[in-house]
């Protein structure tokens, strides 16, 4: 058979419904390949970006395996941010790149180039991939494909890379012959197993048992792993009351009493406040990048002890000092801290829920206060999720508005919430909403401020072309307003490059053949009503004021409790179970 059917054949069988491409000559053969195929379907995309960024959503939603392809050259490079957040979020996707022909590449040879868009993309991408190579020899295809998918979903998950040189591609090949990859002896020598010794378990449950003030911090890892139900198990033997990253914001429905919010730099500040002064803290998943600590890692969680679990052990101790740390696959984890947790006396954390309850009442989460019908931009969100609960996939850009919706959608337990998390790409957003649309057939929902949104604002024709249920909020507010804040901060109000005029949106969503709405009021609830119930996509621009910033916000040689605007210091004394940090030393 050709060898770009036998790869499609291999795609299907890993549960892939949905190719996401652009097309270019270096891979007209796997997409023709796609075409004879009534159990698959191309995407054809208008940036290869947008393609990585819908495979990436699109695995995040399936839980498998997304892919995406492009040609040679420009196309392959036109991937990489999308490979880039796959391998920093810990996503599972397979990027396929065509490539010259063998004979026309240069290989070793001091050349630049040879053929016509050749592009050296394995030396490019293999920083940002969990394994990349091309394939030159048709008889290896099936080890490689092999290798490559099982690297993607197993251990840490990330993205691999396989560029298909031309020839290659339209080779002659007898399957049956093939060389696997789990007959080799290398497949033998990769082991992703958990081993979690019954001892650590024993401790873990006597420090729960032991803690006056514990606290869950659920991070990424919780959806890698597929843990949330395992998750809300434990929650439920123990009680303890969970935070979440940027990243585990929708492990746990937003309505569970024990969901105490978002932390880090842009987190709600009631939820900072709690970690601060927990006395036991389970990490679960997460890497405690410095969006979660600050600046100040060393003064973070420091009442507490902590205990870390997290598939990477380079992630273990790297930041910040464990009192126990484990490597282990979270769900494996779980599963055996909840068989062992049967008739566990839950401690009696009474007095620890109700200062949680009156840190939540004391400080609930404003940008502004408005005056009249002002938008205030959290209690836009709050009254945005109210009407969302029929979406299955909140899609955030990044910037300004992706912290206001982090600090105040409310999710339910269905509800994902996908964010482009340690590459932080603008432009993520409407993409994403294409893949996870197309991953559960459920409808999207799309906020986007207007700096990102613009960045794929072509990919408004592909949800047009193939009629998707997505919805699209645009928060405009007619800056790049999170580097503007910090311009405002830390340059003297300065706002190079961050300030300039936009085009009417609302035109460019006619153009595409979208119905558009407009809000710039809070008076004008009907065009949100309008734009929700309006059936197939759908586009609404939220007005804001220029100067509309993101609160409380943690700045630079402070704790994570201590957030701007600053509480009165005798106020947040009081709130504190530990010394403040200002009585240390604080490096300027």
């Amino acid at each position: 058979m050709k060898l770009s059917d036998y790869v499609i054949d291999c795609l299907k069988q890993q549960g892939v419904s949905h190719v996401f491409e652009f097309i270019g000559g270096a891979i007209v053969h796997l997409l023709d390949s796609v075409s004879f195929r009534d159990d698959m379907e191309c995407i054809s995309v208008r940036h290869e970006q947008a393609g990585a960024f819908a495979a990436e959503a699109y695995a995040r939603m399936n839980g498998k395996l997304g892919v995406a392809m492009a040609t040679s050259g420009p196309g392959a490079l036109n991937l990489l941010t999308g490979i880039g957040s796959c391998f920093f979020d810990s996503v599972p996707c397979l990027f396929i790149t065509g490539q010259v022909n063998t004979y026309e590449y240069k290989f070793d040879r001091p050349l630049r180039q040879i053929g016509f868009q050749e592009t050296d993309i394995v030396s490019v991408a293999e920083p940002l991939t969990k394994y990349a190579v091309m394939v030159t020899d048709p008889a290896q295809i099936r080890f490689e494909l092999e290798k490559a998918v099982y690297l993607a979903q197993n251990g840490r998950p990330g993205p691999v890379l396989l560029d298909i040189p031309m020839n290659i591609q339209r080779a002659q090949i007898e399957p049956e012959t093939l060389v696997s990859f789990f007959d080799s002896q290398e497949f033998k020598e990769i082991s992703t197993d958990s081993d979690i010794d019954d001892s650590i378990i024993t401790d873990i449950i006597s420090m729960l048992s032991e803690a006056k003030r514990p606290l869950i911090l659920a991070g990424g890892g919780v959806r890698v792993s597929n843990s949330t139900d395992q998750l809300s198990r434990f929650i439920q033997k123990t009680g303890i009351p969970i935070v979440s990253s940027l990243m585990g914001l929708d492990v746990i429905s937003h309505d569970n009493p024990l969901y105490s919010g978002l932390i880090g730099s842009y987190g709600n500040r009631y939820s900072n406040l709690i970690l601060a002064n927990c006395d036991l803290l389970l990490i679960l998943g997460s890497r405690l990048d410095s969006r979660q600590t600050g600046t100040r890692p060393d003064t973070f969680g420091r009442g507490a002890k902590k205990i870390h679990v997290d598939i990477d052990y380079n992630e273990l101790n790297s930041k910040v000092e464990a009192t126990l740390a484990v490597k282990a696959n979270l769900n494996d984890f779980l599963t055996r801290i909840n068989s062992k947790l049967t008739g566990f006396n839950k401690p009696d954390i009474t007095d620890w829920l109700i200062s949680i309850k009156r840190l939540k009442n004391l400080y609930p989460t404003y940008s502004f206060y408005p005056e009249e019908s002002e938008i205030e931009p959290n209690r836009f969100m709050e009254l945005l999720s109210s009407k969302s609960g029929h979406f299955g996939a909140i899609c955030l850009d990044v910037g300004q508005h992706q912290m206001w919706a982090s600090q105040s959608f409310k999710l339910s337990q269905s509800q994902r919430l996908l964010n482009s998390g340690g590459m932080g790409a603008m432009g993520f957003a409407v993409p994403a909403a294409i893949g996870a649309t197309l991953a559960t057939g459920d409808e999207a929902l799309v906020i986007a401020g207007d700096g990102g949104f613009q960045l794929n604002i072509q990919e408004l024709d592909t949800i047009v072309r193939l009629n998707l249920p997505v919805k699209i909020v645009v928060m405009n507010n007619s800056s790049l307003g999170m580097v503007r804040q910090f311009q405002d901060l830390y340059f003297e109000g300065r706002q190079q490059s961050t300030v300039n005029p936009n085009p009417s949106f609302i035109d460019i969503a006619r153009a595409y053949t979208i119905p558009t709405f407009q809000m710039n009021s809070m008076d004008d609830l009907q065009q949100l009503e309008n734009f929700i119930n309006t059936e197939g996509p759908a586009f609404i621009e939220v007005i804001l004021e220029k100067k509309t910033e993101v609160h409380p916000k943690l700045v630079v040689n402070r704790p994570i409790e201590d957030m701007y605007p600053y509480l009165d210091r005798e106020e947040l004394k009081k709130i504190m179970l530990i010394d403040l940090v200002d009585e240390m030393d604080i490096p300027t």
